[in-house]
């Protein structure tokens, strides 16, 4: 009986084990939304350089030379319907561009299960896109941004929840 037990809590350990190692490779580059200042919303620009279409969302590396100096056009633009609670209005009020000088940003899309609901079409290297969202507080760490809406040409889509 005590073998069996044994074996039993040996085949379980050897079991969860490589499942605890994959669950904790991916969770070091994922990042939650409390780590970023949702106060300060921001506005990238550029070139694609680089497109991940994969789970648990969709990443691009985005080339922001030759950003905008002035978001007065922007802020007049209308946004869609979230079936989150979005502020549209004072986002777009708040909204501003980075202070730091990365010329090359990683900006985290949203699942694709979500994308997928938007028919956000797949971005690929090349594609010039607009997006607002979030970074980490005071700019600091990584050239990170956590996209809220996306911009393809006349197209906005909604990246915190599904459209409404």
């Amino acid at each position: 009986m005590n073998s069996l037990f044994n074996r039993r809590r040996f085949n379980t350990l050897a079991l969860a084990a490589p499942l605890g190692l994959l669950g904790t490779t991916g969770a070091r580059a994922h990042h939650g939304w409390s780590s970023f200042d949702q106060t300060r919303p921001l506005y990238l620009q550029g070139r694609v350089l680089k497109s991940q279409w994969r789970n648990p969302h969709a990443e691009l590396v985005l080339d922001v030379d030759g950003m905008p100096r002035e978001l007065s056009t922007l802020r007049q633009r209308a946004l869609p319907a979230q079936s989150a609670s979005v502020d549209r209005e004072a986002l777009m009020k708040a909204l501003s561009l980075p202070t730091r000088s990365d010329r090359e940003w990683q900006v985290e899309l949203a699942p694709l299960p979500r994308m997928n609901a938007w028919k956000v079409p797949e971005i690929k290297a090349g594609d010039s896109i607009g997006v607002i969202g979030f970074t980490f507080t005071g700019e600091r760490g990584d050239a990170i941004l956590r996209a809220e809406y996306l911009l393809l040409g006349e197209n906005a889509y909604g990246l915190r929840s599904a459209p409404v």
